[in-house]
């Protein structure tokens, strides 16, 4: 079977090219603009093209079609728009990669299925996930168009280390603070729920879906199924560290306010998601695909993480401003307490 991943070097993606590139049978195909090549497996096939020039990138399609194509880098309704027009007639199967982040915010109920209503006031990139997913779901019941929806939620890889506050230059920053000793910050009172899954899990997960007649139509959510606190995964990064964990917990609502002067978006990335306790319930997709399980827990493949991150430097993106940032946070709640 053959398969185009739109994109296919991220995060996410780079973990199903990998796992398919060694243990199956499938011909892949990745569309991007070859920014990373070398990180490429070998046997994979590449279109060198910015989709964004549909022209372009149509005509590099010719004559060519798929069984699945997998859309990994559309955020906005134009851009599933333009895939429908590129692919419509082209494949048995279009994958779209929603956002877990769509799902009701305020939560309704820290237990998440597929079914719970998407709504997310606080997050312009959530709501426009939505958007792309009516277009599509639309499309597959006026047009046939064979789309299937998933939802990650935290997957993370041998390059990143996943926490809940970190700066625009990434995690590196809260790294360093560990290692020296700092304190760092923790959205709330560091006792919400949350799910963090490693990328090879999710692979797992998704190339079960992938050709899977089931699939067409629906929405299906992938996430491991080890529930932490935020204070559980920030020991366990403190741990992997040999360090001692120095946390301040700080309330979300008052990050985004003062974060927001400084560019931060934690309005997003806490209220619209981090900030809730949330308890995937993956039922649904192991119904799909029963294969699919946790094999790589928090507590291991943070380490993993580590070990790559320390020996290449080029993932040590320091950031001074967000360290200033947190120094003059923790210094106001410091204060604070004094004076109560």
């Amino acid at each position: 079977m053959k398969a185009l991943f739109i994109g296919g070097t991220g995060t996410i993606s780079m973990g199903i090219v990998r796992r398919l590139a060694a243990e199956t049978d499938w011909e892949v195909w990745l569309l991007n603009r070859g920014n990373r090549k070398a990180e490429v497996p070998a046997g994979v096939r590449q279109i060198i093209a910015d989709i964004s020039d549909e022209a372009d990138t149509a005509e590099k399609l010719k004559g060519m079609t798929f069984d699945t194509v997998c859309e990994f880098i559309g955020f906005t309704r134009d851009q599933v728009e333009r895939d429908y027009r590129l692919f419509r007639g082209k494949t048995r199967q279009y994958i779209y990669i929603s956002s877990a982040s769509a799902y009701h915010k305020p939560a309704a109920d820290y237990r998440v299925t597929e079914g719970t209503t998407l709504s997310n006031p606080h997050w312009e990139y959530s709501r426009n996930k939505i958007a792309c997913e009516e277009f599509l779901m639309r499309k597959y019941r006026e047009d046939g168009f064979p789309v299937t929806i998933v939802r990650p939620s935290h997957t993370y890889d041998e390059r990143t280390i996943p926490l809940g506050v970190h700066g625009n230059l990434g995690f590196w920053q809260v790294i360093k603070r560990m290692k020296e000793g700092k304190p760092v910050i923790i959205q709330g009172d560091g006792s919400s729920l949350w799910t963090m899954t490693w990328n090879g899990d999710f692979a797992r997960g998704f190339i079960g879906l992938m050709g899977n007649r089931h699939a067409i139509g629906e929405a299906f959510q992938i996430t491991g199924d080890e529930t932490l606190t935020w204070d559980q995964i920030y020991r366990t990064v403190a741990d992997a560290l040999g360090v001692e964990l120095h946390a301040v917990h700080v309330a979300s609502d008052f990050l985004a306010e003062t974060g927001r002067k400084y560019g931060y978006d934690f309005e997003g990335s806490l209220l619209g998601d981090k900030a809730v306790s949330v308890v995937f319930d993956n039922r649904k997709l192991k119904r799909a695909v029963p294969e699919m399980r946790t094999e790589v827990p928090f507590h291991i493949g943070v380490r993993r993480s580590l070990d790559y991150v320390l020996s290449h430097p080029e993932c040590q993106r320091e950031d001074p401003e967000f360290d200033a940032w947190c120094d003059r946070v923790i210094a106001a709640i410091e204060e604070a307490k004094k004076k109560v």
